[in-house]
C-alpha cells in the first residue's frame, strides 16, 4: 500500500499569493471508509486517522456517513463506533463547509447514528444517557449547537429535510430555554419546519422549546410559511402557540393572510380569519392592498367569497391607486367575476356594499366598468391609461409568486390585428367559393335521362361520395360562419364580451381550423370516388394530401428542436 496521507502543493508565480495545499485520501482507504470496512483501518500503519482527508476535508466519518447504506451493508453502526474508539477527535472535526459528522448524519436522517454520536460525545456508551453530569451535558449541547459555514446547526438541517426522529434525538438533551436563531439565510428551525408543512416537526419543536425563534427570510415568520403550504392544520398549530403572529408583516408589509389570499389557499384564509378578523383590513407597504384585493387580483373568487363572509365591509378598503374590489374583478372577467358579485339576488346581501362600488372612481377617475370595457372592447376612452396600470399590476408578486397572467389589451398591435382579420376573410371566402363550386359540380356528374332520377348524382350510393357531400357542406358552413362573425352578423348570439376584434379572431381561428380539415377530407373523398375504377391510383391520390399535412405538422413540431440540438444557428 502506498502512502495514505497525500498533499499536493501548487505554487504560484505571484509572490503575494500563498501556495495551495490540497489533501486527498488513498483510494483503498476511501473505499474502505465508504463501505464501512473496519479491517483496512485495523491494519493501517500510516499517520493519525484524523489527518486522512479528502480535498473537501471530509474525514473517514464524513465519507462513511454520506455514502448510501446498501442492503448488504449492515456494519455502519459498528464501524462508526470502532473508528471513534480508535480516533475520538474525528467526532468534532469539520470539513471545508464547517460540518461535523453529526451534520452529515443529520442530513441523511440516520437517527441511530445521531444517538450514537451523542452517546460517544457524553462518553456514556454503556451507561444511562438520562443521567448525565453537567460537564457531559455541556459537551453534548456544544456539539449539537455547532454551526457550519452557513450558520446551520444539526437541528436546522434535520428540520429542513423533515427527519422527525433525528429532531427528537437532538432535542432530548437540549435546554428548553435555548432559542435556536436564524442561519445565514435568516431561517430558524421553526420556520424550516413550517415551510415543509410538517405537523409532527412543529409540534415537537413547540413542545420541547419554551423560547422558539420563529423568523424566516425577507422578514417572514413561521406563520407566513404555513400560509404558503395550504394545510390549515399546520397553520392552526402555529396559531395555538404563537397567535400574535397574525399581524406580523414581512419586509413588504405582507401579513400571513396576504400570502394565503394571494395563493388562493381558502382553508388557510378561513383559519387565519377565525383567529383574528382584523388582519383583513391591513394593507401592504407598497400599494396598501388588503388580502381581499389580492385575492380578486388573482381571480380567486372563492377566496373573495370567504373573506367577505367574515368581514363584509372590508370591501370598502381601497389601495393607494384608489382601486377597489371591483376594479380588480373587472380585468379578470371570469364567469364568477362581475356577474357573480353584481347580480341582483339574495346571495349578494351577505356582501354588504359590494354593489355600491361599481361607480367608485380611483385617483385617476377610472371606474370598474371602464376597466372592464378597456379589457373587452377596442375603443375605450381611458384604455391606454388602464393598460399602463394593468402592466404594473402584472409585474407585482407576493411570497415570491407573481400575479397570475392576464390578457393585456395591446394598444400597439392594431395593425397586426387588422392584417390577421384580412387573412381570415380571404381564407374563409376562398373556402366558401371552392366548396360552393364543388357542391354544384359534384364528382361524377348528374343523371340526364328523363325520369324520377333525373338530376341525381350518379355516385349518390357510394360511401365516399356521401362523405364528400357531408364534409364539403361542413367546410362551407364553417367558413360562412367566419365571414358572418367578422361582419358582425352573429354578434347577437354571443355575449357582449366577445364583441372585440381580438375575440372575433379567436373564434375565427377556432372555426377555420375544422373548415380546412373538412375541405381536405372532401377533396380526398371526391378524388377517390372518381378514380375508384383504378384502385391503386385512387388510393395513392387519397394518401398524398394527408401524408403532406402530417409531414409538415411533424416538421413544425420537431424540426426546431432538431435544429437547436445540432447548432445550425
Amino acid at each position: 500500500m502506498g502512502p495514505s496521507l497525500n498533499h499536493i502543493v501548487i505554487s504560484s508565480d505571484e509572490p503575494e499569493k500563498p501556495a495551495e495545499n490540497i489533501t486527498y485520501m488513498d483510494a483503498s482507504l476511501y473505499k474502505a471508509a465508504a463501505i464501512g470496512k473496519i479491517e483496512e483501518f485495523n491494519n493501517y500503519q500510516g499517520p493519525e486517522l484524523e489527518s486522512l482527508k479528502t480535498p473537501n476535508h471530509d474525514n473517514v466519518l464524513h465519507v462513511n456517513l454520506s455514502t448510501p447504506e446498501r442492503i448488504w451493508q449492515r456494519t455502519r453502526l459498528d464501524f462508526v463506533l470502532k473508528i471513534l474508539v480508535k480516533c475520538p477527535s474525528l467526532l468534532l472535526q469539520t470539513n471545508a463547509k464547517g460540518q461535523t459528522p453529526l451534520h452529515v448524519a443529520t442530513r441523511y436522517g440516520d437517527s441511530t447514528i445521531v444517538r450514537l454520536l451523542i452517546l460517544f460525545c457524553a462518553r456514556v456508551i454503556d451507561k444511562d444517557l438520562e443521567k448525565l453530569g453537567m460537564d457531559q451535558l455541556y459537551a453534548v449541547r456544544e456539539m449539537i449547537r455547532h454551526t457550519d459555514q452557513e450558520s446551520n446547526t444539526a437541528l436546522h438541517i434535520a428540520t429542513r429535510y423533515g427527519h422527525v426522529e433525528v429532531v427528537q434525538a437532538l432535542l432530548e438533551h437540549e435546554d428548553p430555554d435555548f432559542a435556536y436563531f436564524a442561519n445565514i439565510n435568516h431561517e430558524t428551525p421553526l420556520y424550516l419546519a413550517a415551510r415543509r408543512g410538517s405537523r409532527r416537526l412543529l409540534s415537537i419543536l413547540l413542545d420541547k422549546s419554551k423560547s422558539t425563534a420563529h423568523g424566516g427570510p425577507h422578514g417572514r415568520t413561521a406563520l407566513h410559511a404555513t400560509a404558503m403550504v395550504r394545510d390549515p392544520r399546520v397553520t392552526r398549530i402555529i396559531l395555538e402557540k404563537k397567535g400574535n403572529l397574525t399581524k406580523e408583516t414581512d419586509e413588504n408589509g405582507h401579513t400571513p393572510l396576504h400570502y394565503a389570499a394571494h395563493l388562493g389557499h381558502d382553508a388557510v384564509v378561513e383559519e387565519l380569519l377565525k383567529w383574528d378578523i382584523s388582519v383583513a383590513y391591513i394593507g401592504d407597504k407598497k400599494w396598501g392592498m388588503t388580502s381581499l384585493l389580492m385575492a380578486a387580483r388573482q381571480g380567486f373568487f372563492g377566496t373573495v367569497r370567504k373573506i367577505l363572509s367574515y368581514c363584509p365591509d372590508c370591501c370598502e378598503r381601497v389601495d393607494k391607486r384608489g382601486w377597489n374590489l371591483l376594479h380588480f374583478v373587472a380585468f379578470r372577467d371570469l364567469p364568477n367575476g362581475l356577474r357573480f358579485l353584481l347580480k341582483d339576488d339574495d346571495a349578494t346581501t351577505e356582501y354588504g356594499s359590494v354593489r355600491n362600488l361599481r361607480d367608485w372612481k380611483d385617483a385617476s377617475g377610472i371606474t370598474p366598468q371602464q376597466v372592464f370595457y378597456a379589457c373587452q372592447y377596442d375603443k375605450e376612452e381611458k384604455k391606454e391609461q388602464i393598460v399602463k396600470l394593468l402592466k404594473e399590476i402584472v409585474n407585482e408578486e407576493v411570497a415570491e409568486k407573481p400575479v397570475c397572467p392576464i390578457g393585456l389589451p395591446n394598444i400597439s398591435a392594431d395593425i397586426n390585428v387588422e392584417k390577421t382579420r384580412d387573412a381570415h376573410l380571404v381564407v374563409a371566402a376562398l373556402i366558401v367559393t371552392v366548396t360552393f363550386a364543388a357542391a354544384i359540380t359534384v364528382p361524377g356528374g348528374f343523371k340526364s335521362e328523363e325520369g324520377s332520377d333525373q338530376g341525381t348524382p350518379y355516385l349518390i350510393h357510394e360511401v365516399a361520395f356521401r362523405t364528400f357531400v357531408v364534409t364539403n357542406a361542413l367546410a362551407f358552413s364553417l367558413s360562412l360562419s367566419t365571414l358572418f362573425i367578422h361582419f358582425g352578423m352573429l354578434l347577437p348570439l354571443f355575449p357582449k364580451s366577445l364583441g372585440s376584434i381580438t375575440s372575433k379572431m379567436f373564434i375565427a381561428d377556432v372555426i377555420l381550423g375544422p373548415a380546412l380539415v373538412a375541405m381536405g377530407i372532401a377533396f380526398s373523398t371526391a378524388t377517390y370516388v372518381v378514380l375508384k375504377p383504378s384502385l391503386g391510383l385512387a388510393t395513392t391520390a387519397v394518401c398524398i394530401s394527408p401524408a403532406i399535412i402530417f409531414y409538415f405538422l411533424f416538421c413544425s413540431k420537431f424540426m426546431p428542436v432538431y435544429i437547436i440540438n445540432h447548432n445550425y444557428f
